[in-house]
């Protein structure tokens, strides 16, 4: 309503009170229900995250990868596929992995959404890189170079053994996707975009990246030797840096998805040309799946704007 002031001829415009919150009811934090503003896109996005919820967020995962494992493992038990402590048929292992690295993704989306705050796909990260792909493609070469530099000099030291994750689950095509599409897809979305995000509000981007590094490497004890877990921490640390300074998730995908390729092939025994056209495979794959998340609306479309000056 309209009120004149005292001594004024004009008249100024009183908003009502907003109604009163029913009685007995538990009104969410406005931080909560605002819309959160997504800010510099040149580095990972920035939250209101609980650092708390960070090693919530992964028991969570671990705890839900479990139970989704045995909604595999019962009904093949019960339809009388033998399986032991010992051994798993490869198209079950496959089937667990998968449906384990799903409980990653659902657990980091829960975490998010903890006191009722709003989520967006670009607070995990899911946006182009805010200086450009020219830049974002130079930090992943000089990531994985480096890596691959560290593991020849840390095999040559300790000689850590042969991975048997494809003993486990094979050599095909699903194993292949799920190795390069499916987990480095799921695992950079739980580790550097929720994990090392939440750390990060805590002590900032170096501890964040080291936690979520020896987080990364423990996470793979079950399909790596021992001595293996430590360049995958290194690898992770990288993982966080190119995160945080390219403001996008998709390049820690792509060099994930590079990086288990490679893996993969030499595992495989495929030859240089047959590695390369898996690399590609992958990176289209990913490609493919960011697009069916954009149709159905679970990856927002993206405004085309200026990127900034060099």
């Amino acid at each position: 309503m309209a009120e004149a002031l005292p001594g004024e001829g004009a008249a100024v415009e009183i908003a009502p009170e907003p109604p009163a919150a029913p009685a007995g009811a538990d009104p969410q934090p406005a931080a909560a229900r605002a819309e959160p503003q997504e800010g510099d896109r040149t580095h990972s996005p920035s939250t209101d995250w609980r650092p708390w919820t960070a090693p919530l967020a992964l028991v969570a995962g671990l705890v839900l990868a479990a139970v989704s494992g045995l909604a595999i493992d019962l009904p093949a038990l019960a339809l009388g596929v033998k399986i032991t402590s010992s051994h798993t048929p490869k198209g079950i292992a496959v089937a667990d992995t998968f449906v384990q690295d799903l409980a990653f993704v659902v657990a980091a989306v829960y975490c998010a959404q903890i006191g009722g705050r709003v989520v967006r796909s670009w607070m995990f990260g899911l946006r182009r890189p805010g200086r450009g792909w020219k830049p974002a493609s130079g930090w992943i070469v000089l990531l994985l170079v480096v890596f691959a530099l560290l593991s020849v000099l840390w095999s040559a030291a300790f000689n850590p053994g042969r991975e048997k994750v494809l003993n486990q689950l094979g050599s095909g095509v699903l194993t292949a996707a799920l190795i390069c599409v499916v987990a480095p897809m799921c695992e950079e979305l739980l580790f550097r975009g929720y994990i090392f995000t939440a750390l990060r509000n805590w002590r900032g981007t170096l501890p964040a990246a080291t936690i979520t590094a020896v987080l990364f490497g423990a996470v793979h004890a079950g399909s790596a030797p021992l001595l293996d877990l430590v360049p995958l921490a290194g690898l992770g640390f990288g993982l966080c840096l190119l995160y945080r300074y390219t403001g996008s998730l998709y390049p820690c995908m792509i060099a994930h998805s590079l990086n288990n390729s490679v893996a993969f092939a030499s595992l495989a025994g495929l030859n240089f040309a047959e590695g390369v056209l898996l690399a590609l495979a992958a990176l289209a794959g990913i490609a493919a799946v960011v697009l069916g998340c954009r149709r159905v609306g679970l990856i927002a479309p993206e405004a085309l704007t200026a990127r900034p000056a060099a």
